[in-house]
């Protein structure tokens, strides 16, 4: 039992009914998106109106667009679920997900994965596949995606190694980006001593959703739903944390296991979106502010609302780098870097503003 939900109750009255309404409208606009995203292509609608009686329109739409439509929703509330944790466990409202080094572990797992297969062909065109199968079995078993998501767990791992444990959050998160800069500059010697890895790296790095397959939108949906159903369990921490320790602590909560389940929260859901699109920042970062300021809630609620907004932004952002220099594809963490950076200067700027007046 939540022991934050009678006093929440009490500050935010309406939240119950603004939080339910909000979620069925989120809801109904992904379903929206993911129609959406399955009529865009080089031949648009045709082929989702087709689908039933030609077999190649069945094949666009059910194996390329759907797959990729679904993913984007999938990677963008895993990454928004990671912000969301990150912000309430940091209590800073500019944590993201990538905080603790996951983001360059995983760009550094990719590139040795990369230089070890030789990148040259992948870069000529060759395809990860071709390499993985000219690879020894032990990486070709492991593939692209499976190094990504260890790196991205194996830099958690060391932050929280250099903190020590979990006990201090500013240990932590200090420990966290000096890892990042750490594991981003090894990347770099092993781009620099190998310049054909640079250009491969270039679709991890800038983020992709156009190679999401089936598997990958299973492995997502698979992590998505528990860890999803572990952070609201989780969220009364979040709560008293917010308090500030000293209160969290005289509530009686073993702050040190539970802080470990949500850097295992944060760590797991950032690696299964990065292992899939690569790096797409600012929708773990953006969507828990535009949560907060649609409706104000505690932290359950909070958790559950920012996946499904991290979701519905990633369908959109993908949809529109098809669409805004088609038939060419912008990469979609280039455009949510854009967008993303562009409403946090708005929102500092209208909070600057509001704070001069008053």
């Amino acid at each position: 039992m939540n022991t934050l939900a009678g006093p929440a109750a009490g500050i935010f009255p309406q939240a119950g009914s603004r939080v339910r309404w909000l979620a069925a409208l989120l809801l109904a606009l992904s379903l929206l998106a993911l129609a959406w995203g399955a009529s865009v292509g080089s031949t648009g609608l045709d082929s989702l109106l087709r689908v039933r009686d030609d077999p190649a329109a069945a094949q666009i739409v059910w194996n390329i667009r759907l797959p990729r439509t679904l993913g984007a929703w999938l990677a963008g509330a895993l990454l928004a679920l990671a912000g969301a944790v990150a912000q309430g466990l940091f209590r800073n409202p500019l944590a993201d997900p990538f905080l603790l080094g996951s983001a360059s572990g995983a760009a550094l797992a990719v590139a040795l994965v990369y230089a070890a297969l030789g990148a040259g062909g992948l870069a000529a065109g060759g395809g990860s596949v071709l390499l993985l199968q000219a690879a020894t079995p032990w990486l070709a078993r492991l593939g692209l995606t499976g190094a990504a998501f260890l790196g991205a767990l194996g830099g958690v791992l060391l932050a929280l190694a250099l903190a020590r444990g979990v006990q201090q959050t500013l240990r932590l998160l200090l420990a966290g980006v000096v890892v990042g800069f750490v594991l981003g500059a090894v990347r770099d010697l092993v781009q620099l001593a190998q310049p054909d890895v640079l250009q491969a790296m270039q679709g991890f790095t800038l983020g992709m959703t156009g190679f999401v397959g089936w598997e990958g939108c299973a492995v997502m949906a698979s992590v998505l739903a528990p860890l999803l159903l572990l952070s609201w369990a989780l969220a009364r921490v979040l709560d008293a944390l917010t308090l500030g320790e000293s209160t969290a602590l005289s509530l009686g909560l073993p702050l040190a296991p539970l802080r470990a389940l949500l850097v295992g929260v944060l760590a797991l859901a950032t690696g299964a979106a990065v292992a899939q699109t690569g790096l797409i920042g600012f929708v773990g970062l953006v969507a828990p502010h535009l949560v907060r300021s649609m409706v104000r809630c505690t932290h359950g609620p909070l958790l559950l609302l920012s996946t499904l907004v991290g979701g519905l932004l990633l369908v959109l952002a993908d949809i529109a780098a098809r669409l805004l220099v088609a038939p060419q594809e912008l990469p979609v963490g280039v455009l949510t870097a854009v967008l993303g950076g562009v409403y946090l200067l708005w929102l500092m700027g209208r909070r600057s503003g509001a704070g001069a007046a008053a």
